[in-house]
């Protein structure tokens, strides 16, 4: 449910921004929201009179809602970058990157985790492993400035060259030859 509210609030609100405001504000809050373990981790919920139980539904709540948010400009983009004719081919890359950087990142924190001795039976740094966490989703906010600053109906490429490169593309298929496999 959180995820089609996340979509909804994107489709109503948030379709006519500029790429570069709405990925910038959609990563700012998506480190905000990883605070939310911290707060979370040192018990500071309990102290606002928050119980856990609603504590950690509103947190995923708005996790997913802010994820969707973030990862709907993010596939517009690139379906306008794209050139016509390898839509799947790009979206599979675009997936396979995206799956590259999610083990790179679960890698990595299960360092971190060790590096700190943060195990099982002992959570006595996990506090500061969910600081360098969000540090680092902050810190790819430095990067914001490769997005395009172009309303999100706008063109991005010129369609005669999209379709110059699909002509080349379809040409060479007709220059193909078929050999038999037998």
């Amino acid at each position: 449910m959180a995820s089609m509210v996340g979509v909804l609030i994107y489709h109503k609100t948030l379709k006519d921004y500029p790429f570069r405001s709405i990925l910038f504000m959609s990563q700012f809050l998506y480190s905000v929201c990883g605070m939310w373990d911290l707060i979370f981790i040192l018990r500071w919920n309990l102290a606002l009179g928050i119980p856990d139980y609603l504590f950690v539904v509103m947190d995923e709540i708005v996790s997913q809602i802010v994820s969707k948010i973030r990862w709907i400009p993010m596939i517009v983009l690139t379906s306008k970058l794209c050139p016509l004719g390898i839509e799947g081919t790009f979206f599979a890359l675009l997936m396979c990157i995206d799956s590259l950087g999610s083990l790179a990142a679960k890698w990595s924190g299960g360092m971190v985790l060790h590096v700190l001795h943060v195990t099982k039976n002992d959570f006595t740094n996990l506090w500061l492993v969910i600081l360098i966490r969000n540090f680092s989703r902050f810190s790819t906010l430095a990067f914001i400035f490769l997005v395009p600053i172009v309303r999100q109906s706008e063109v991005l490429i010129p369609s005669d060259l999209l379709m110059t490169n699909s002509a080349s593309i379809a040409e060479e298929d007709e220059k193909l030859e078929l050999a038999h496999l037998s």
